[in-house]
């Protein structure tokens, strides 16, 4: 999963901020471009949640 978010900070996706201090602590967000790759694939999200029952009897 690191490498995944790293990926997703290289890529420009998500923001990572590293708080010092005991324990350590990072927080992730998404930038400006996460957020407007989120609007592109949330309809696609909604629209397997709907297809979800058709989707499971397939092979």
């Amino acid at each position: 999963m690191i490498l995944q978010l790293r990926e997703l900070e290289a890529s420009g996706l998500v923001h990572r901020e590293v708080h010092h201090q005991v324990p350590p602590k990072v927080e992730y967000s998404l930038t400006d471009l996460g957020h407007s790759l989120n609007t592109v694939l949330a309809p696609l999200g909604q629209w397997g949640e709907e297809h979800m029952e058709h989707l499971e009897t397939l092979p």
